[in-house]
């Protein structure tokens, strides 16, 4: 300490001469830079300085660059002002040299934002054409993938480059501060696409774990806002934020999956994950359309870097990681419950192409794809009228993507279709309330999509309604209609899942991508009727409508295959964490199941096994299997549910509503986990000498 006192002192004291320097700095730099392109020698030898240092055993062998050595000073008074600040955080204030310190931070930092107010005009004048300012065009937070590690970075790009910046971790009473990472100018900025890449593949995060993610935040905003209503703040509520805000920065990092990989001129890539094909390419669009008025390379000094960074702070746009702890709760939260969204027709396309569409919609911050028509042959004007059902979990936004279909498959999985257009709207709750079908256009550089849509909030999408006929076999008891059948398993359930597990068991996304509402409602009414050609009608529909008729079906039981008598025994069971016990109680509460739903339930657990066996190519795990069937198959009739209905507190709402949704998904994920089931037929040994639970 007493060496570095001093030497601050003798700093400040000198602060004449580093102002003198500072000043000058600018006209050294360039004149060196004179030198170096007029005198190759110079050059030269200003890359390879030696510099006697005064430390014994630091590299006497060490090369500096001239640049370096000039700026050197200036990063100095940086360097002090920062372990000023430091020693006096760990000075106590009785301390005698308590008050020399604060006087010696004030004096320095005083200095520095001097220099770096002067410094900054004349920065932008460095790189950028005269009269023309380098301004920010656009920031985000993006996770990078470094090393096969993923890192949270804030992405700037200017007019004239592209610059990574990680914000670094703050100290007692300091701003923001960015370290740049790495920067490319605009003009040697390219796009990597995989074939060129030789690179790793992205680590994918286990569903489950993304999931038990989802699962804590819940619960901290359940505490939450049971904390609000005890004591409106304090202690407890600022420690529950912070968990928040932890959680969802992690959630932020581990779920985006796609990459989006750029280059600099050597040929240097960086991956970004995003989780959002319509993102990725605004980025792209935004990069291109800049690059039309940048023609030449350049590259900044070290100082220059240094203020450019430094002006990161002041010029970003995005202030916060896009958490919803940073959304003030009186916002609205988006929407919770069904958007039926029926995808007509696209004109304005300049030649004809075989183009389909996706849907994506905001969850839990980021966006995903919920939603893909067929691909229309070779029109100008493909006229799809596909209607889709999207569950919402608090969205804001639905995105269109246009993709025109290319012929060539890549190995792994990556989508090489072009994208033609894109583009969203809000979903308004208001204009959305109604019962009625809201048409709409998406107008997108030339292309128009025209759309229509209509929503049910959750309260309303989850009643399970009895059919008024008991004929059909929609909303009819199970066991009624395998009474009526004479069989075991109904017959729907099995010609469905005959049906898939002849050709759609490698359909990418199959029971997760929406099926097209008209044709479901089709099967639903053949089925009802009890119609002799429902399976030549099958055979010509597409997969996902068969994969969405037979969830229907358990979503319109009267009552859920695992029955409302036994709902919350199974929700408890869930939740034990020995287990041995979690797995006899688990096992007894399955197999004291009435026999109509256990032999369906065991039927439709192997058919979703050997989806899952699949997944390699189909995409669906366990767990993506689970989150689709778990609330399908155990959300309780309307009398016993547990959801509150009261429509002032909707955000608590939607968080005990995901919390018990998490716990359905669980116990589908834990049976679908279980190597063996024992057998119906020695269900009743198994009874008589387990000891109940």
């Amino acid at each position: 300490g007493c060496g570095f006192k001093s030497r601050t002192g003798r700093d400040c004291s000198q602060l004449g001469v580093y102002r003198a320097f500072v000043d000058n700095y600018k006209v050294a730099v360039e004149t060196a830079e004179k030198c170096c392109q007029a005198n190759s020698q110079f050059a030269e030898i200003s890359e390879n300085l030696k510099v006697k240092s005064a430390k014994e055993g630091k590299d006497q062998n060490a090369k500096n660059s001239l640049e370096s050595l000039l700026y050197k000073p200036v990063d100095r008074v940086t360097r002090s002002t920062l372990v000023l600040h430091d020693l006096l955080k760990h000075t106590p204030s009785s301390h005698p040299d308590h008050p020399l310190l604060q006087d010696a931070l004030r004096i320095s930092q005083n200095f520095l934002s001097s220099i770096n107010e002067e410094i900054t005009p004349r920065r932008q004048s460095m790189t950028v054409k005269k009269g023309e300012n380098r301004q920010l065009l656009r920031d985000q937070f993006m996770v990078e993938l470094v090393e096969g590690s993923r890192k949270l970075r804030h992405v700037f790009l200017f007019t004239d480059l592209l610059l990574c910046a990680k914000l670094k971790k703050q100290t007692g009473g300091q701003g923001q501060q960015y370290d740049c990472k790495w920067y490319i100018p605009l003009a040697d900025v390219t796009f990597q696409t995989i074939d060129e890449s030789e690179s790793s593949p992205v680590p994918q995060i286990p569903e489950e774990e993304i999931d038990a993610m989802k699962v804590k935040i819940s619960q901290i905003k359940n505490e939450m806002q049971r904390e609000k209503r005890v004591c409106k703040g304090g202690k407890v509520l600022d420690r529950l934020r912070k968990k928040l805000c932890e959680q969802e920065s992690l959630l932020l990092l581990i779920s985006p999956c796609m990459a989006f990989r750029v280059s600099n001129r050597n040929g240097k890539g960086y991956t970004f994950l995003i989780s959002s094909d319509y993102e990725r390419e605004e980025w792209r669009e935004i990069i291109r359309e800049q690059q039309k008025k940048c023609f030449k390379s350049f590259s900044l000094t070290s100082l220059e870097l240094q203020m450019l960074t430094n002006s990161c702070v002041k010029l970003q746009t995005v202030h916060n990681v896009p958490l919803t702890i940073n959304k003030e709760y009186d916002e609205s939260t988006g929407l919770y419950g069904f958007l039926n969204v029926i995808v007509h027709s696209a004109t304005g396309l300049k030649q004809s192409l075989n183009l389909y569409c996706t849907l994506e919609v905001d969850t839990f911050g980021y966006f995903v794809n919920k939603a893909k028509t067929r691909v229309y042959r070779d029109a100008t004007e493909p006229n799809w009228n596909e209607e889709f059902e999207i569950e919402l979990e608090g969205s804001q936004t639905l995105r269109l993507l246009c993709y025109s279909k290319v012929r060539q498959c890549r190995d792994d999985g990556e989508n090489m279709d072009r994208i033609m257009a894109k583009g969203q709207i809000q979903l308004d709750p208001q204009s959305l309330q109604g019962k009625d079908w809201q048409r709409t256009v998406i107008s997108m550089n030339g292309i128009e999509v025209k759309l229509s849509m209509r929503f049910t909030s959750r309260e309303f999408s989850l009643k399970r309604m009895p059919s008024r006929k008991q004929s059909g076999v929609f909303g009819v008891k199970i066991g009624a209609v395998t009474k009526r059948e004479h069989s075991k398993v109904p017959l729907i359930v099995r010609q469905c899942v005959e049906e898939i597990e002849r050709r759609g068991l490698e359909e990418v996304g199959i029971y997760r991508v929406s099926g097209v509402a008209t044709d479901i409602q089709a099967l639903k009414a053949a089925f009802d009727a009890n119609n002799k050609d429902i399976s030549v009608m099958m055979s010509e529909m597409d997969v996902n409508a068969i994969a969405g008729t037979l969830k229907l079906y358990f979503r319109e039981l009267p009552e859920p295959l695992f029955t409302d008598e036994l709902y919350a025994n199974f929700t408890e069971g869930i939740a034990l964490s020995d287990s041995v016990a979690k797995e006899s109680c688990m096992l007894n509460l399955l197999l004291s199941l009435p026999e109509p739903n256990l032999l369906t339930f065991l039927f439709l657990l192997d058919h979703l096994k050997r989806v899952a066996e699949n997944e390699s190519v189909n995409k669906m795990s366990f767990h993506n299997l689970a989150t689709v069937f778990g609330p399908t198959l155990l959300r309780p009739s309307e009398k016993d549910s547990k959801i509150p209905s009261n429509p002032t507190q909707p955000i608590s709402m939607s968080d005990s509503w995901s919390l018990e949704v998490m716990s359905q998904v669980q116990v589908l994920l834990y049976f679908l986990q279980l190597e063996a089931i024992p057998t119906p037929d020695s269900k009743r040994q198994s009874m008589l000498f387990s000891t109940e639970v």
